[in-house]
């Protein structure tokens, strides 16, 4: 084992280091053919991933069906796939089939993997699910067997078109209440209420009111409801990404992303919570759920952090926050951003572009809190025999083949469907050459042929959640098309706010927030986007006399910002699912875990205001070299809000101290050259008070 790196010693006012972080007493080195994030696991008694994961995420908590049943799942989860992927090879079909089959298969694997409560065995499947199971099939299979007539006679239903619609919006609801919770469908049913009541409504909310063979109509065999945008988004685009993302969970890319970030990041100060930031960042890329990847890499990092120093509730949030940045984090941004491409007609290649620099500095603005964390309380990294050798990570460099080439793709015009089609391609083709290499010099073999049926099986499988919540959305957006509730909202919403932006922006911020407690991300992006985004969009044409309210100057900063707090909502109290997945593997109290979360997540609660007052941070009139000093101002600006806010830059501050480098950090995170003058201005005499005062003195216990 080589030395430790002596610390520096602590400056007057500055708190000890915790013994924990200086004691000899560490485990020993991973064998050279183990990982070191499996070994690093086993420091403390080690947490059940799967039971944290079930409680925080509705998604993981299905059946486990053994024989035929089993089987039968499993066949028909493939078939879902390769339905998907045929049609992304030979051209999708109509979008009202596209959406019915997909909508059915969808269906059906809910009523059989989710049992209505969790009284309810995981091990057998309940008689009443199994006939849920096959009416969810039949409610769309009816609009696929009846399309022509259906066309021919649009704008007017029969009986029989009312009971099946009636039929499939209560099985999509029910689905939805198994698969993604109760506050959506409690959402949903309002909406619905207020369909029906508009007569009855005073105000300027007050609407006609829709007859209940209109609505079904109009929800069911439209385009405009259910088989909306965000259910004809998921048949597509959705759908191959996050098969993508479980070809590349087969591949072995998760441990590699973790084991690479070990090498890159685990020898410094702190180095396990910043391993913890890249590993998830990058594992964000391709996975939707904050809480997924939470449990996935968090089962590693946070046992590390704890037993670097980091207290509990900390460790649990640096996990937490970094998993939850990785759904803002391009390429592969969360399933709303797909969603966004499609609602403002803005190319996805041009939204990665815009997310580049807001995604990067929310990364920087948790690295920076986590490496002051660090030096407050003088933590160390792990050493060198601790680590992974870049030499042997460098044989596995071939894994990231798809994610780069996907990028390429995306880049240089290729349709989301089609680059996630040959990033799929690549995947399997990849691994298995590397199979057949392994297999010929008598290694041990990673991926299997039979791994690509699985791949296609646990693909479907995570594509339910998405699935359902899409669905459901599309419920809420068709009442709003139906009784113009959008306009009257927005309008209200501007009315409320007194035409201010800003004001306009917090409540939009609370909407989301609020909503975020029991919505998930791309379900809140819906309905925030259809009821918020546009009082932004009014306010911002306002301010911007002549130009056209669909240009990108409008329409990409209030739909960013709408997106960007669905997806903050995972770690902001008081219902932080991705904290409280954070706090149980921690065994930490899950609002300190929140509150530290939020502090971590600075940049995401500030850097959205800013691309909507000046969006030359999404890219918009603004130079690529402009966009470089965009983004190093910013990072300077990032690390002296992360300082105000955790409260040490080079020793602990007082008070008075903090609020000098949050305001001088946001004017730097502000671009513009009289901004950055003056808040570089702030920050150096703050650096300068920091070198030169005497830090406060700790409180007696």
């Amino acid at each position: 084992m080589s030395e430790r790196k002596k610390k520096e010693p602590a400056e007057a006012g500055t708190p000890a280091p915790r013994k924990r972080a200086t004691t000899k007493k560490t485990a020993p080195a991973p064998e050279p053919s183990l990982p070191v994030a499996a070994t690093a696991a086993t420091v403390e008694e080690p947490v059940n991933g799967a039971d944290i994961l079930k409680k925080f995420d509705k998604e993981a908590d299905f059946r486990t069906l053994a024989g035929f049943l089993g089987k039968f799942i499993a066949a028909l989860a493939i078939a879902f796939s390769v339905f998907q992927v045929y049609t992304a090879a030979f051209g999708v079909l109509d979008a009202m089939i596209q959406r019915a089959i997909h909508l059915g298969f969808g269906l059906s694997l809910i009523y059989l993997l989710y049992p209505s409560s969790k009284k309810w065995s995981r091990n057998k499947l309940h008689p009443l699910d199994a006939l849920l199971a096959v009416a969810g099939a039949a409610a769309p299979a009816y609009i696929v067997i009846f399309y022509q007539q259906l066309v021919l006679r649009a704008g007017t239903t029969t009986p029989l078109d009312i009971v099946v619609g009636v039929l499939g919006m209560a099985l999509v609801i029910e689905a939805t209440r198994r698969v993604v919770g109760l506050p959506i469908v409690i959402i949903a049913g309002l909406f619905i209420l207020y369909a029906f009541a508009g007569p009855y409504i005073p105000g300027r909310l007050a609407h006609r009111g829709a007859r209940l063979d209109t609505l079904i109509g109009h929800l069911f065999f439209t385009t405009e409801g259910i088989f909306g945008i965000p259910l004809g988004v998921s048949s597509t685009f959705i759908f191959l990404f996050i098969l993508f993302g479980a070809y590349l969970e087969k591949t072995g890319l998760g441990q590699y992303f973790i084991d690479i970030s070990n090498s890159i990041a685990g020898w410094a100060s702190g180095g396990p919570a910043k391993v913890a930031v890249l590993s998830s960042g990058l594992m964000g890329m391709v996975s939707g759920s904050s809480v997924a990847n939470v449990v996935g890499t968090g089962s590693f990092t946070i046992p590390m952090m704890k037993k670097l120093g980091y207290k509990p509730e900390f460790a649990g949030a640096v996990e937490a926050t970094a998993s939850t940045g990785g759904q803002l984090m391009p390429p592969i941004m969360g399933a709303a951003a797909f969603l966004m491409a499609e609602f403002t007609g803005i190319p996805y290649a041009r939204i990665i572009g815009a997310a580049v620099v807001p995604a990067l500095l929310y990364y920087f603005g948790v690295w920076a809190g986590v490496h002051l964390e660090a030096k407050r309380l003088g933590l160390r990294g792990m050493t060198r025999e601790e680590l992974p050798k870049l030499k042997a990570l460098a044989k596995k460099s071939y894994l990231v083949i798809p994610l780069v080439a996907i990028i390429y793709l995306l880049v240089t015009g290729y349709t989301p469907m089609r680059a996630a089609l040959i990033a799929i391609l690549l995947s399997i083709g990849t691994a298995g050459i590397a199979s057949i290499v392994n297999w010929i010099r008598k290694k041990p073999i990673e991926f299997r042929w039979k791994d690509i049926v699985i791949g296609l099986e646990s693909g479907a499988r995570s594509a339910l959640g998405v699935l359902a919540a899409t669905a459901c959305a599309g419920i809420i957006i068709g009442v709003v098309t139906l009784t113009g509730l959008g306009l009257k909202l927005g309008s209200s919403l501007v009315a409320l706010a007194n035409g201010k932006l800003f004001l306009t922006l917090v409540f939009t911020m609370f909407t989301s927030l609020i909503l975020g407690m029991g919505v998930p991300t791309t379900a809140n992006y819906v309905i925030t986007s259809t009821i918020a985004a546009p009082a932004i969009m009014m306010i911002l044409t306002k301010m911007n006399p002549g130009m056209d309210p669909y240009a990108q100057l409008i329409v990409l900063p209030a739909h960013m910002f709408a997106f960007y707090f669905g997806i903050i909502a995972d770690v902001t109290p008081p219902v932080a699912l991705a904290a409280f997945a954070g706090a149980g593997i921690a065994k930490a109290n899950p609002m300190k875990t929140g509150v530290n979360a939020s502090k971590l997540a600075i940049a995401a609660f500030l850097v959205p205001y800013i691309f909507v007052f000046n969006p030359q941070m999404l890219g918009i009139g603004a130079t690529f070299l402009d966009m470089i000093w965009i983004f190093l101002t910013s990072a300077i600006g990032m690390i002296g809000v992360s300082a105000g806010v955790m409260g040490y830059l080079t020793r602990n501050m007082n008070i008075w101290e903090r609020p000098i480098f949050i305001l001088g950090g946001i004017l730097l995170v502000t671009p513009g050259g009289f901004t950055d003058a003056i808040g570089a201005a702030i920050l150096v005499a703050g650096f300068l008070i920091q070198r030169f005062l005497k830090a406060p003195v700790p409180k007696a216990a």
